[in-house]
């Protein structure tokens, strides 16, 4: 969800571009229902949808939004054989960005809808009053402060500190936001399906003591950040149900994957020591995305 995406090494540059054989492979090369309907697809959203990885768009807007030609968007595009594909996500958009300029080369993300387009895909929602990206930095300078103070990393400062006061914000505002900005796209598009992806899960179901160097939550506050993230999901699920879109759950699907995991098994990248956007999907993480929004929109009848 950060607005500004670091440099990518040139092995991450390579998996990227081999990424095609996940998707690809197996099941997904077999004939699928969803690649005869979507002809013209636009992704929209936040950093989850645009950003993580190389190579970057060339053009102001890709400059300034961090967007990759090889997110989940990209690998379903290039699956589903669309023919007309267009990306207007961006690093840090908010709900608001669907309706006004987030940079000065960057229109309305609903300004890139047609009412020819038939799919729309975006994960979007964690911007909105720096709900989230808030609350991992204000997580992180409690647990600073307390091991500063205490030399002890286990307690809960941030939920201590804050309370409720997060999840409240993504019930109360977050939550209309979302089925203000799906009612927008669903009337610019009104032929298209609309789907619109939960967050994947960030961090382990419980603290851990040697995840801390790279990922500097108190281990009692991981719990309390798990909470919020799963009220964020539900309200994305519910902004989904109220407007008629698809939602895709990737909770369960992310298990396991968190940033605390090594290499190779992460789907996440942690804080500290990352190999690409921190706390964002990596490789592995967008193929696995793209791979659960493929089989999810097969199962979505015309």
């Amino acid at each position: 969800m950060r607005r500004h995406t670091g440099s990518i090494t040139a092995a991450i540059t390579a998996a990227v571009l081999a990424a095609g054989a996940l998707v690809g492979a197996g099941s997904a090369q077999a004939a699928s229902p969803a690649r005869d309907r979507f002809s013209s697809y636009v992704a929209m959203g936040d950093s989850y949808s645009a950003t993580g990885l190389a190579p970057l768009d060339p053009g102001p807007a890709g400059s300034e939004c961090g967007r990759s030609d090889a997110t989940y968007s990209h690998l379903v595009a290039a699956q589903l054989e669309i023919r007309s594909f267009r990306d207007v996500a961006c690093s840090g958009a908010t709900t608001d960005d669907f309706f006004s300029e987030q940079h000065a080369d960057t229109p309305p993300q609903l300004d890139g809808l047609r009412r020819s387009t038939r799919l729309v895909t975006m994960t979007i929602g964690g911007n909105d009053l720096n709900v989230f990206s808030g609350l991992i930095t204000a997580c992180v300078i409690a647990s600073t402060a307390e091991r500063n103070l205490t030399g002890s990393i286990s307690g809960a400062p941030c939920k201590t500190q804050f309370g409720s006061d997060f999840r409240d914000k993504v019930r109360d505002f977050t939550q209309p936001n979302l089925v203000r900005a799906l009612k927008a796209v669903h009337k610019r598009a009104p032929k298209a399906t609309v789907a619109i992806l939960g967050y994947p899960q960030i961090l382990p179901a419980q603290g851990v003591a040697s995840c801390y160097s790279s990922m500097p939550i108190s281990l009692g506050d991981v719990p309390y950040l798990n909470r919020t993230q799963r009220t964020l999901n539900r309200v994305v699920e519910r902004a989904a149900r109220r407007t008629g879109s698809v939602f895709v759950d990737t909770t369960a699907l992310s298990a396991g994957h968190d940033v605390c995991q090594p290499v190779g098994t992460r789907w996440i990248e942690p804080l500290i020591g990352a190999q690409s956007t921190p706390v964002h999907p990596n490789v592995a993480g967008h193929q696995a995305l793209a791979a659960k929004l493929l089989k999810r929109l097969d199962r979505v009848r015309p």
